[in-house]
């Protein structure tokens, strides 16, 4: 398989991961609609996956393209959370050993819930470095020390094609409705989700706009696909979104959603407790910031969404409730 995987991949990692895997709701929120303006709004409820977000899906397909060897001797890979929980809980229905490299400041929730999966977990002290990148070079010493596979979380074609299945999955259900979109948005951090949708989406809709929503100062996607070709942020900046916090995409899901000519888009954290807020209130969702930045850039007016359809990807639910109860808390001035 090359960098990008092609659609017969796409299409075998679904047909295989769809067996483990919870066929998650398409809300469709006319609620949402009124709000932005858009002629209809589909919401995918990602955050009611197993394990609590889309990551599970290219975890699967990823161990099952291991080796019996490897299968035996176990994997390893660094993840703030999110892609630590899929793996976790996809490495324990595979037999697979699964060890995890976490940021020290990664949320205990996640921690402690990728540690019920039956991984071991090693946290990583980053100081003033990129957390993401002491946590990979960790990881990598360990996989050489240890004899383990390491996994990337999201620079990896065989988790673009996984992750392919929540469009793959969107496609069918929006069919069985007649429904289309027009407009695509999507929560990025590496790139791995949107990388593989992308690709679903351009092969079934290719008049569609598809959009990276990133947090403020995070925005690696969008800059790499206006630049046409991988860029690195330089960025400090505090956000509350922290499982989409990587410096730049990955090789693999940039060159997938290149090809597919998505654009990029921003949103403050304002924008982002707004959007756990309409969520909770108004769809009976829970999600955590990082799942809510493509609901984020709808509500706030970053998408080109008057009169069309649009797909709007609730990509993760993993949050403590003090933590929801803070972010979600009427702002003071």
């Amino acid at each position: 398989m090359g960098l990008v995987p092609d659609f017969d991949t796409l299409t075998a990692a679904y047909a295989l991961t769809r067996r483990s895997t919870v066929r998650t709701p398409l809300l469709d929120s006319p609620a949402l609609a009124e709000l932005t303006g858009a002629s209809r709004v589909w919401v995918k409820a990602e955050n009611l996956q197993k394990a609590g977000s889309f990551k599970i899906r290219g975890a699967i397909w990823r161990l099952a393209q291991l080796s019996a060897t490897e299968r035996a001797e176990g994997v390893i890979a660094y993840s703030s959370g999110n892609f630590a929980q899929g793996l976790a809980a996809a490495g324990k229905a595979a037999g697979v050993p699964v060890t995890i490299v976490m940021p020290i400041d990664a949320p205990d929730l996640k921690r402690c819930a990728t540690e019920a999966f039956g991984a071991r977990v090693i946290l990583s002290d980053h100081g003033d470095r990129p957390r993401e990148e002491v946590a990979s070079a960790l990881a990598r010493d360990m996989a050489a020390k240890e004899g383990l596979t390491l996994l990337h979380p999201f620079d990896d074609p065989a988790i673009v094609a996984g992750q392919a299945g929540v469009a793959l999955e969107t496609l069918e259900q929006l069919s069985e409705v007649g429904g289309h979109v027009d407009v695509v948005a999507c929560p990025v951090g590496g790139g791995g989700l949107i990388g593989g949708l992308a690709l679903a989406v351009r092969h079934a809709m290719p008049m569609a706009d598809i959009f990276a929503v990133e947090p403020e100062g995070y925005d690696g996607m969008g800059r790499s696909c206006a630049a046409g070709h991988v860029t690195r942020v330089a960025s400090g900046t505090p956000t509350i979104c922290d499982a989409l916090q990587a410096t730049q995409p990955g090789a693999a899901p940039f060159a997938a959603a290149y090809q597919a000519g998505l654009r990029g888009v921003t949103v403050c954290d304002r924008d982002v407790r707004a959007a756990l807020t309409f969520a909770f209130e108004r769809l009976k969702l829970v999600l955590e910031p990082s799942g809510a930045v493509a609901l984020a850039a709808a509500l706030s007016g970053a998408l080109p969404v008057t009169g069309r359809d649009v797909l709007i990807i609730a990509s993760g639910g993993n949050i403590a409730l003090q933590d929801f109860r803070l972010l979600t808390a009427p702002e003071r001035d």
